[in-house]
């Protein structure tokens, strides 16, 4: 049962070929058995899954149908979880029991899926190898020996290992898409705004947005069908029709614009990520789609931009966690301001100390103007090239990251080289576009994913591409050994 996708456990579920209670018994007994050799999840939620397996079971036996009703899924540990710990992979929330459930757990939960549990991530979605968790580092279930990316790393390590079909991350940088690729998974950022973020514990605000992780482009229409769609409650959310996205899987490539950007393709690519990419575009070619170069001309500017913007925010939105009113406080502190620094101090890591740093130096009277301003013209620059770009084609196609995983450690001495893997993927979040990464072929034994990028709420588009693209190929069907 470990093995089937989303699509197939509805199928199974609509046929009585097994319950939700069954299928929920067996996976809990595969996360108990496995997950000790990866770290994936911070918490398990046994009482509350069985419970909602056994309501979705009355559910379908009373006549009511949906591809996530009984479903098992887990939820990245920064989605509040009403009465659960939600820790966000910091010691400054470890004993944090969300009093509400974030909109995201809201809807999934009313569509019937079962929450499994609550997986692991780098501190405060800082990171992109889910090496900076307070509750220690993921590991990649294709070598155990290196990363599987970041921030959303639990989520992609628990989906790859088939300790679930499928689980909920984020995307402040590519912390959705980047783990996919080096798991062998899908990920889906959507457009900014298409996913609510009302109880997502936010890191940089005009960045984050939650998405799926799962194996298929199908699994992920299915998913973001569950997550999607407008809430009051979050003054970024559009107001949007949310369309059938499994509807638009099936549509055909004839003729579909694909650009593929020279700058892409510099000296930082790995030569052999780089052929795997040109294979990809051959495979789509044979299914009709016309290949075109275009430009993005700033994308050089965009990790300096990315990392003045992004650790700007986290230092406004972090500055809320002070020892006074939730999460961790220090022991005995002398007054109010030996509170606020121990409390910080103790409570956050290295990363989201140096972030939270690096964004009050940006944000600065005397330097707001030479960084953050700057920065934000940088991204105004960025969106224009991709609106420029979508005006001639409309599919952007390259690497989801620079290089394979890399082994857990070698970067930690190094920031600025795990900064770089966000090459690729940071671009969509500072336009606000829609990304997704899908799996593409093998260096070394670890696995390369290929991203796509789409104008606004072009999601359906994407999954469909992404689709087509696994009918005719079967890298997403390969399962790592041992799991």
């Amino acid at each position: 049962m470990h093995q089937l996708t989303l699509a197939e456990i509805a199928r199974g579920l609509a046929d009585k070929k097994f319950s939700s209670e069954e299928l929920t018994k067996v996976l809990l007994a595969r996360i108990a058995q496995l997950d000790p050799q990866l770290n994936s999840f911070i918490s398990l939620t046994e009482d509350l899954a069985l419970q909602q397996a056994k309501a979705a079971d009355v559910r379908r036996a009373n006549g009511e149908s949906g591809a996530l009703l009984g479903a098992p899924i887990a939820h990245k540990d920064l989605f509040c979880t009403l009465g659960i710990r939600t820790s966000c992979g910091s010691k400054m929330l470890d004993n944090f029991k969300a009093p509400y459930d974030a909109t995201v757990v809201a809807k999934l939960a009313a569509a019937g899926a079962v929450t499994l549990g609550k997986t692991n991530m780098d501190e405060f979605a800082m990171g992109s190898a889910n090496e900076s968790s307070y509750y220690g580092a993921v590991k990649n279930p294709w070598n155990l020996e290196h990363v599987p990316g970041g921030s959303s790393g639990g989520s992609a390590a628990a989906v790859a290992a088939r300790l679930l079909p499928a689980a909920t991350g984020t995307d402040t940088g590519g912390s959705i898409r980047q783990p996919a690729a080096l798991t062998n998974l899908t990920g889906l950022k959507p457009t900014y705004g298409r996913v609510s973020r009302w109880g997502m514990i936010a890191y940089a605000s005009s960045l984050d947005q939650g998405g799926p992780l799962a194996r298929t482009a199908e699994d992920c229409a299915i998913m973001l069908q569950g997550m999607a769609g407008f809430d009051p409650q979050d003054s970024t959310s559009i107001d949007e029709p949310v369309p059938d996205y499994s509807a638009s899987l099936n549509g055909s490539l004839k003729g579909l614009r694909i650009g593929v950007p020279k700058e892409y393709f510099s000296e930082g690519l790995d030569p052999r990520i780089a052929e795997l990419i040109h294979n990809s575009v051959k495979e789509l070619e044979k299914l009709g789609a016309v290949i075109k170069e275009i430009s993005l001309p700033n994308m050089q500017h965009a990790i300096p931009a990315y990392y003045v913007i992004a650790p700007a925010e986290a230092s406004s939105n972090l500055s809320r966690f002070d020892g006074v009113r939730f999460g961790y406080r220090c022991e005995n502190p002398k007054d109010l301001t030996d509170l606020y620094k121990r409390s910080r101090g103790e409570g956050f890591g290295t990363e989201v100390q140096r972030r939270i740093m690096v964004g009050a130096y940006a944000l600065s009277a005397g330097y707001y103007d030479a960084y953050y301003l700057k920065a934000q013209k940088i991204r105004r620059l960025i969106k224009n090239d991709f609106m420029a770009a979508f005006t001639e084609v409309d599919i952007i196609l390259g690497p989801t990251t620079p290089n394979p995983a890399w082994k857990i450690g070698t970067k930690n001495d190094d920031p600025v080289a795990a900064y770089l893997e966000d090459v690729y993927t940071i671009t969509a979040n500072l336009a606000g576009l829609p990304g997704l990464s899908m799996p593409a072929g093998f260096v070394d034994g670890l696995p390369v994913g290929v991203q796509l990028l789409a104008p606004y709420f072009q999601e359906g588009r994407l999954l469909n591409v992404a689709h087509q693209y696994q009918l005719n190929t079967d890298w997403h069907t390969r399962t790592p050994t041992g799991f």
